[in-house]
């Protein structure tokens, strides 16, 4: 006789097909079947700070699901596939050992028992930094446990992020601020918007991970099928959100005028339209971090887990390796370009010469105009991204090509940050501007004082000169700033990866990341990914909220 399903478990036993074998397919259920695994409350404790707690979650947890594996004969046990995928999540990348020793346990039970069961696609976060040099013990460790206790989930963005605890602090603390604590937006908006931005970038890893909170924040599952199900009022951003995602110097006030004004329908309020503003600018920069890092897909999410097992002859690959083998050669040509570029930075740091404002309008102009090739185009992306893209076609196009008439350029001293966007965000969304400028400030500071293989040394200028070639590919210019800095320091393969990661993130591939810095840490270029994601996102806040400013006058 079975036993009894304890509280918050539902069991269902496989039926038999009509050839009378047990059936060992694990599918979806349907919202009349019941879902056979942890309740959520279940799964919340599990996150409890409160140790004891958390243990009685976990003896919870998997007492139901030993009773419905324990329910009829071998082959005839039933779990459903989200809690299969729960437990291989868990198994895989909750920071709490206990935790992910039980859940991996429960999936060799599960096997057993006849349970088809998942197992993870790929090895690690990233599919460009080695996993051991991510999931290493040690600081990393504190800050990844209080994501999983107080999220629920450490994602694969926290851990390669915990390589800087510092960043990815603030980070956490703005993105929950965006989405979760009180605003104009309800929360399942804040998501679909999220969806929106990320699919303009065919990133679906970001589009996979809305998708879960949009519908657990109470979404219509229609909405993820196609735009024209959403409200018009949320479909009414497309323009707004393509212009910031490629081209944000071509958003006027008009734009704004469009969405605000009295007469507009459906019409936004000035607070609605910052905070639409700042998660699509922050989802777009954060596409260029996860394309930037090579961020493998979730274990729960499509592509990052199958139910097949390897074959026999199946020889693992390692997805963290360059296309090509670093010969000796190529090792000894990476420990003289770090020797150079120290070099070249010590230089700067004790040159004196001063250049006139049109020598350096000069050197900026010649730096825009630069031509920086980006990688092959990628293929179509996936269904789930691509319904949810108005005019795919629509890209990133150089602010200044040869022999065009540029835009304006976009004078720091006129529009900036500090002096102008700041004070404008937190006005319509109150600790907002402070939020972000505490991201800026963090990133703009970071240091180790070490540079590959060298210790005691002063990045300022190499940090310096990333964040203004980035705003130099949008077209935003610092009077003060000697552009010659930016060919000096930033040799012909970094300029790639950068154009690339922060212009067309979704044409990032293996090759470009390894081919720049190549004897430097892999932390050392998740913190390059870092600058160029935040100054990103500042480029394109800083376009939006000037027309904002121009539409409020």
């Amino acid at each position: 006789m079975a036993s009894k399903p304890v509280a918050g478990f539902t069991c269902q036993a496989n039926g038999e097909n009509r050839s009378g074998r047990a059936s060992h397919s694990c599918r979806h259920q349907s919202e009349s079947e019941s879902d056979t695994g942890p309740s959520p409350k279940t799964l919340a404790r599990l996150c409890s700070r409160d140790e004891e707690e958390r243990t009685a979650a976990l003896e919870e947890l998997s007492h139901g699901v030993l009773v419905c594996l324990g329910l009829d004969r071998l082959g005839s046990a039933r779990i459903s596939k989200q809690t299969l995928l729960h437990l291989l999540r868990l198994s895989s990348s909750c920071p709490l050992q206990e935790v992910r020793e039980r859940a991996t346990e429960l999936l060799r039970t599960a096997q057993e028992k006849g349970v088809q069961v998942p197992r993870a696609l790929v090895s690690g976060p990233s599919a460009f930094i080695p996993a051991k040099e991510i999931l290493k013990q040690g600081a990393n460790q504190d800050i990844l446990i209080e994501s999983f206790l107080s999220l629920g989930r450490v994602d694969h963005i926290t851990m390669v992020m915990a390589l800087h605890p510092a960043y990815l602090s603030c980070f956490l603390r703005t993105q929950h601020a965006l989405l979760e604590l009180d605003g104009p937006l309800p929360r399942h908006w804040r998501h679909y918007i999220t969806i929106m931005a990320a699919a303009r970038h065919h990133c679906s890893y970001l589009v996979q991970q809305h998708s879960a909170g949009f519908l657990e924040a109470g979404g219509e599952e229609s909405w993820l099928s196609g735009l024209e199900h959403a409200p018009t009022k949320l479909s009414s951003l497309q323009t707004l959100n393509k212009l910031l995602a490629h081209r944000p110097w071509l958003i006027t006030q008009q734009h704004i005028q469009e969405l605000v004004c009295p007469g507009a329908d459906p019409r936004w309020s000035l607070a609605e339209l910052i905070h639409a503003v700042v998660l699509m600018a922050h989802t777009h920069s954060l596409c260029s971090f996860v394309w930037g890092c090579g961020l493998n897909p979730e274990p729960d999410h499509i592509g990052g887990y199958t139910f097949q097992p390897p074959s026999p002859d199946h020889l693992p690959r390692s997805p963290h390796s360059p296309a090509h083998e670093e010969g000796r050669q190529e090792l000894v040509d990476g420990a003289m370009e770090v020797e150079v570029l120290m070099k070249r930075m010590v230089e700067l740091q004790q040159q004196e010469e001063e250049y006139t404002q049109e020598e350096m309008a000069t050197r900026f102009e010649r730096e825009r105009s630069e031509s920086i090739p980006t990688a092959v185009v990628r293929g179509a992306p996936p269904d789930l991204v691509l319904c949810l893209v108005e005019e795919p076609e629509f890209r990133y196009e150089d602010f200044a090509p040869r022999g065009e008439q540029a835009p304006p350029t976009m004078r720091a001293q006129d529009y900036s940050w500090e002096d102008h966007g700041f004070s404008l965000v937190n006005r319509l969304l109150p600790d907002m501007g402070q939020l972000l400028d505490e991201k800026f400030q963090v990133v703009s500071n970071l240091t180790y004082h070490r540079m590959a293989m060298h210790e005691g040394v002063d990045t300022h200028t190499l940090r310096k000169a990333l964040w203004n070639y980035i705003h130099c590919l949008y077209g935003i210019r610092y009077d003060d700033y000697d552009y010659g800095s930016v060919n000096v320091l930033l040799e012909r393969s970094l300029k790639v990866f950068v154009k690339t990661m922060a212009c067309h993130p979704e044409q990032t591939s293996a090759r470009i990341y390894h081919t720049f810095w190549r004897h430097f840490r892999h932390s050392e270029k998740v913190h390059a990914n870092l600058i160029v994601m935040e100054a990103r996102l500042q480029a394109a806040l800083l376009y939006t909220l000037r027309a904002i400013t121009h539409y409020m006058r």
